[in-house]
Parts: C-alpha cells; structure tokens; sequence
C-alpha cells in the first residue's frame, strides 16, 4: 500500500499562546504547513508577531476572510467580498506567497453553495488568487474526546489528505502531538503541497471549480 500523504492547515488564527505551541510542536517535528488567517485577528500586534513567527519557520501564510462571520456565498454582494479578502490580503502584506492563498469560509467545514458568491469567484480569478478548500475536517473545535480517531479514518480512506485543524482555544493543541505521532505510525508522509483536487482556482483560472461551489 502507497504512504498516505497529509498536509495540516491550520485555520482561524493566530492565538497568543496557542500558536506559538503549535510552532514548536511542528518544529521539532520537521513539517511545515500553511496557516489560514484571520484578518481581524491581526489587529492584534500579538497575533500578527505570529503570524511573521510563522512566515520565518517556513510555514505559509494563507487568507481566511476578515471576519470569519458569514460564508461568501450567504452575502453575495461585491462590496462584502472585497472586504472580506482585501482587508485580511493587506494585513498579511509582504509575508503572502507569490501565488495568493485563500480559503473560504466553510461554515463548520461544509463544502458546498455558500462557499463562494460569483462576485468574489470573479475577484479571486482577476487577482490570481489560489483558492484552497479541504477533504478532512475531524472536528477539533468541537469534539475533543473524538476528532484524533476521526482524523486518523479519514486518512485511512483516501490517498492525499487535506486536513484543517485550528490554532485557537479548544482547538487542536493538546493532542496535536498525539495526531503526528499516530500519522508518522500510520506511515503517512507530511506535505506542505497542496493537491489539485482541492485548489478551486489558480493564477487566473479555475482548476477543481464546481457550479455546487457557488450561491449565484
């Protein structure tokens, strides 16, 4: 059987002592990942010290909207989805990837209408966006007893996972260690790459794009 390969995201920070922790449990551990933040968040010197902290270890830097409040496609006005990624793109400023991450908000993880309206779809193709979405959402934030063993089946079920996770409070933290320890058992491989078939768009174009992914 073909190593299974997993790249960890990291959503909705950065957290003063949350993800400072993460750093260093996945810098002894040797993997990088990337971390989709929250524009609002950096308004916090705190935070964005973070966010530059993670830059430095070799981690990437993605945007995952200002507010974090309502989906793309639930408000599907232009003004909203400008906002929503160019205040939070601003904020990231010189640490942003030649090639633009954005993840939009998935309310609880779901994939599917409210993901993107056809104003921010067309914002994000002008700007040559890399528009990132998911196939692993183990509920970290949410079930503490139980998302390590959820994570670890959806794995076990396809071949490339890409995983979110959350660097806040009641997140990920405390059994993060236990999850690479299970993975690295498991004979999984740790990629900061990010497979096609959850890339919606890239450099001015659609790649994995669906009609499902749009309210309009």
């Amino acid at each position: 059987m073909a190593a299974k390969q997993v790249t960890l995201t990291f959503d909705n920070g950065p957290t003063p002592h949350v993800t400072d922790q993460i750093l260093g449990i996945l810098d002894r551990a040797g993997i990088k990942t990337t971390f989709f933040v929250i524009g609002q968040r950096l308004d916090d010197p705190a935070a964005a010290d973070l966010m530059r902290a993670a830059h430095t270890a070799g981690h990437w830097i993605g945007n995952h909207t200002f507010t974090h409040s309502v989906a793309l496609g639930d408000r599907t006005d232009r003004d909203y989805a400008l906002r929503e990624i160019e205040e939070t793109q601003q904020r990231i400023g010189s640490l942003t990837r030649p090639e633009k991450l954005f993840r939009p908000y998935g309310n609880d993880g779901l994939i599917g209408r409210h993901l993107l309206s056809r104003a921010a779809l067309d914002h994000l193709l002008a700007e040559r966006y890399t528009t990132i979405t998911w196939n692993s959402v183990p509920g970290d934030w949410k079930d503490a007893d139980g998302w390590v063993e959820t994570a670890m089946a959806q794995v076990r079920e396809q071949d490339w996972s890409v995983m979110v996770i959350h660097d806040i409070e009641a997140g990920c933290l405390v059994r993060l260690p236990e999850l690479l320890q299970r993975l690295t058992d498991l004979g999984a491989t740790f990629e900061q790459a990010i497979p096609r078939s959850v890339i919606l768009t890239k450099a001015g174009r659609t790649v994995s794009m669906s009609p499902d992914f749009m309210a309009d």
